[in-house]
C-alpha cells in the first residue's frame, strides 16, 4: 500500500507539471514582452523607421520618419529622400510609409544598399513644390520654395551635420505630388543631389539645362489619368536638347499607380545607389 500511495503521489505531481508546461510558451512570451517593456532600446530592436519632428528656430516643424542603416560609425552611408503623394499628407507621421519607401527597407536592400532614408510628411493643404501653370499647361516653378520644401532642406542639412552621410551620394525620389516635388528640389538645388527618380511627376522644362548633369530616371504610366505622361515626354525632350541622357520608363496599360512597378524594380534601386557626384 505504501508503494501504491507513493506511485499515486508521483503520478499526480507529473500531471500537475505537464498541465503547467502547456502554458510555458505563453509564460515565455509574457516574460519577453515584460522585459522588452522595461529594457527599452537597450535590448529590443526599434522599428525600422523611427518617429521624429524637425523644428527650426522660427517654431516651424515637419514630421518625418528616419531609417538608420547600421550601427557602424566608422563608415559613411548614402542618403535617400523620399517624397510621398498627395493622398499621404497629414499629421499622423505614418501615412507616408504606405507606398514605395518600404522597398528601401527590405532585408535584401538593407544588406545590399544600406542607407539613411528620410520620409517626411507634408501637412494637409500643402505641397512639396511651389508652382503654377503657364498658358499652355506647362509647369512653372516659382522663385521661392514651398514651406514644406524649405523645411525639408533644413532637415536634410541638419541630418548631414548629425550623421555620417556620404554627401556625394544624396538621392531624391518621389511619387505623384512627390514626383513634382522631386523636380522642384532638383531644379532649386541642382548641385546638391547625386541622382533623382521622379515617378509620375513633372518639372519646369525651361530649367532643364540646369539639371542636365544630374543622372535622372523617370517613371510613369501610359494611361495615367491624373498626371499626364506628356509632362515626362516634355522633360525628356528638354533634357536631351540640353545634352543630358535621362532614363524614362513608361508602363503600357498602367494608370496612376506606376510607382508600384517602379519601386519594385531592383534594376532601378541598383542604378540609383551606383550614382555618385
Amino acid at each position: 500500500m505504501k508503494i501504491f500511495r507513493e506511485t499515486l503521489t508521483i503520478t499526480k505531481s507529473m500531471s500537475i507539471i505537464l498541465k503547467r508546461m502547456k502554458h510555458l510558451p505563453l509564460m515565455i512570451a509574457g516574460l519577453l514582452i515584460f522585459f522588452c517593456s522595461i529594457a527599452g532600446k537597450s535590448f529590443c530592436q526599434p522599428p525600422l523607421f523611427s518617429h521624429h519632428t524637425y523644428k527650426n528656430t522660427s517654431g516651424d516643424s515637419l514630421l518625418y520618419r528616419f531609417l538608420f542603416p547600421d550601427n557602424d560609425t566608422t563608415r559613411r552611408y548614402p542618403l535617400v529622400i523620399f517624397l510621398h503623394g498627395a493622398g499621404e499628407r497629414g499629421n499622423d507621421n505614418e501615412a507616408q510609409l504606405k507606398w514605395g519607401v518600404m522597398n528601401f527597407a527590405t532585408d535584401e536592400h538593407l544588406k545590399k544598399h544600406p542607407a539613411f532614408v528620410i520620409a517626411p510628411q507634408c501637412p494637409l493643404n500643402s505641397l512639396w513644390s511651389n508652382s503654377s501653370r503657364g498658358k499652355n499647361g506647362e509647369i512653372i516653378f516659382e522663385r521661392t520654395p514651398s514651406k514644406s520644401m524649405r523645411l525639408l532642406m533644413e532637415l536634410v542639412t541638419d541630418v548631414i551635420k548629425r550623421f555620417r552621410v556620404d554627401t556625394n551620394r544624396i538621392y531624391i525620389t518621389g511619387l505623384s505630388m512627390g514626383g513634382f516635388g522631386t523636380f522642384d528640389a532638383l531644379q532649386r538645388y541642382p548641385h546638391f543631389f547625386a541622382a533623382a527618380v521622379p515617378v509620375c511627376g513633372g518639372g519646369d522644362v525651361s530649367k532643364a539645362a540646369s539639371i542636365a548633369h544630374v543622372p535622372l530616371w523617370m517613371f510613369g504610366g501610359a494611361d495615367d489619368p491624373t498626371v499626364s505622361p506628356n509632362l515626362s515626354y516634355d522633360m525628356v525632350n528638354a533634357l536631351l536638347k540640353a545634352g543630358a541622357r535621362p532614363g524614362f520608363t513608361e508602363y503600357p496599360g498602367v494608370g496612376h499607380f506606376s510607382w508600384i512597378p517602379a519601386y519594385s524594380d531592383p534594376m532601378m534601386i541598383d542604378w540609383l545607389f551606383s550614382q555618385r557626384k
